[in-house]
Parts: C-alpha cells; sequence; structure tokens
C-alpha cells in the first residue's frame, strides 16, 4: 500500500528526494528537514504531488 512520493526543498523549490509512505496510515503531506545539495544546507522538505 506504499506509494511514491516526491520531497521538495521550500527554499529553492527543486525536487531532491523520493520516498515511500502508507497512504492509509499517514494522511497529512510529509515534511522533512533534508540536506539540499542546490542551496548547501539543511533545509525542510515537503512532499507534493
Amino acid at each position: 500500500m506504499a506509494d511514491k512520493v516526491v520531497l521538495t526543498c521550500t527554499e529553492c523549490l527543486s525536487r531532491n528526494y523520493t520516498t515511500q509512505k502508507n497512504k492509509k496510515t499517514n494522511t497529512q503531506r510529509l515534511e522533512i528537514k533534508k540536506y539540499c545539495p542546490k542551496c548547501g544546507k539543511h533545509t525542510l522538505h515537503k512532499e507534493t504531488k
């Protein structure tokens, strides 16, 4: 039941990471602090459609 989701940097809006998410247990969008190679620092990454 896990679906692929794309994580986008909130500062530079580049799509850096893909991950899996169980949509039955997690109905809200993911927000993870990860390293952005374009910005060169750790930023908040949010799930996109």
